[in-house]
């Protein structure tokens, strides 16, 4: 049974439910920047995470029927404030919750809502997202993983890579081709797999940070009835674009509130040790610091306005796309003067200015991806010049 908390209030009654309920509840060690910190174990972030369904603060906007809680996405947005203004791990079960279930509820059956939605919630089942491959990273339209329908059953080959989760997961959202690559984006479908099915193979990929959160996933002769089809036949592609455009433009919109809690902990990580904190004194660095709050602050209105936007029935469209290009630009380049700002943090240095180096370290190597996961930059400039600038195609 949920826990009781504020239904018919105001806003401003729902911000404070959130931030003291996260306050009162966030264990020290699952915070960046408590001395306390500690990497959490799959099984405490799995059980936090569900606290925080329980205490309604996840699945805001999925209805009740499903789970959720039937709210807007103005609450979501109160939220993701509140989230991103401590230094709170990233959800586990972010595919699900932001990928795999929105895009259920968008074409999935109701058997399919009722078999997987509650689920995903409760932190009882986890997701992976099969869209990249080796030759098809941003560019969907050039996958190669084919699906041939035999009778009632589907029969699937290929490759997927990037596949984040992919060795927790128990399902996987994935996109596969029912005819040629010539055909770009017809003929794409989408399924939800599960992982134990034989022929699936995961093969972890250790990335820059030390962590192996990656994999390779291989579809040999993998055999699945056409139950796990999500969506009509050659719907496929349009489901990818639901998929891309909210996770563009309304996945994690704390990002902005976090952003800024990194940059605030990063000043007082400095301040901590009289040797460092003269580097604040600097009239290069202050202007830098200015810099980024502008940025920030310029990104927090672009997730609001969108916000608005979504809730007026207009569709995200490639918006999404300024959205992505800007926080992970933004991080990047903040990821960037946080670490030129702890290399000199030594063994002797106060502890928060240790724990800052470690954070923040982690922080400038994750970013190198930034610009690439969820469509490269390049690919970001490329649709809000055809589609919002309507520029011409060089030929």
């Amino acid at each position: 049974m949920l826990n009781n908390f504020p239904m018919s209030v105001d806003l401003a009654g729902y911000r404070r439910h959130a931030h003291d309920w996260l306050a009162t509840h966030l264990p020290a060690h699952m915070r960046g920047d408590s001395l306390d910190y500690r990497t959490p174990t799959l099984q405490e972030s799995s059980a936090w995470e569900a606290a925080m369904h329980q205490a309604g603060l996840a699945g805001m906007t999925w209805p009740k029927i499903y789970g959720g809680h039937g709210l807007s996405l103005r609450e979501h947005l109160v939220v993701n404030q509140e989230v991103g203004r401590l230094l709170m791990p990233d959800s586990v079960s972010s595919i699900g919750k932001e990928l795999a279930g929105p895009i259920i509820m968008a074409v999935g059956t109701e058997e399919q809502k009722q078999s997987f939605l509650a689920n995903i919630l409760a932190m009882r089942e986890f997701w992976c997202q099969g869209f990249s491959e080796p030759d098809a990273g941003s560019d969907l339209a050039r996958l190669r993983t084919k699906a041939v329908q035999e009778g009632d059953q589907w029969r699937i080959n290929g490759q997927k890579i990037w596949t984040s989760g992919a060795a927790k997961a128990h399902y996987c959202l994935l996109l596969a081709r029912t005819g040629t690559v010539a055909d770009r984006h017809r003929g794409l479908l989408m399924f939800a797999v599960p992982m134990n099915t034989p022929g699936i193979r995961v093969v972890p990929i250790k990335s820059i940070d030390g962590k192996d959160s990656f994999a390779e996933v291989f579809f040999d002769d993998v055999v699945v009835p056409d139950s796990a089809r999500l969506g009509a036949p050659d719907e496929g592609w349009a489901a990818a674009l639901k998929v891309l455009g909210i996770e563009r433009a309304t996945n994690r919109m704390y990002r902005p509130w976090r952003f800024e809690a990194e940059l605030r902990f990063l000043v007082r990580a400095l301040r901590s040790d009289p040797q460092l904190a003269l580097q604040l004194e600097d009239g290069g660095v202050q202007s830098r610091v200015g810099e980024l709050l502008a940025e920030i602050d310029g990104l927090k209105g672009l997730v609001e306005r969108s916000v608005d936007q979504i809730l007026q029935g207009q569709a995200v469209g490639a918006r999404g796309s300024l959205t992505k290009l800007f926080w992970s630009e933004c991080h990047q380049s903040f990821a960037s003067f946080a670490l030129s700002q702890v290399s000199q943090i030594g063994p002797q240095s106060s502890a928060l200015a240790r724990r800052a180096r470690k954070v923040f370290t982690q922080a400038y190597l994750f970013s190198r991806a930034e610009t690439i996961y969820a469509g490269t930059s390049e690919v970001q400039l490329d649709l809000i010049a055809q589609r919002i600038l309507q520029l011409p195609r060089e030929h």
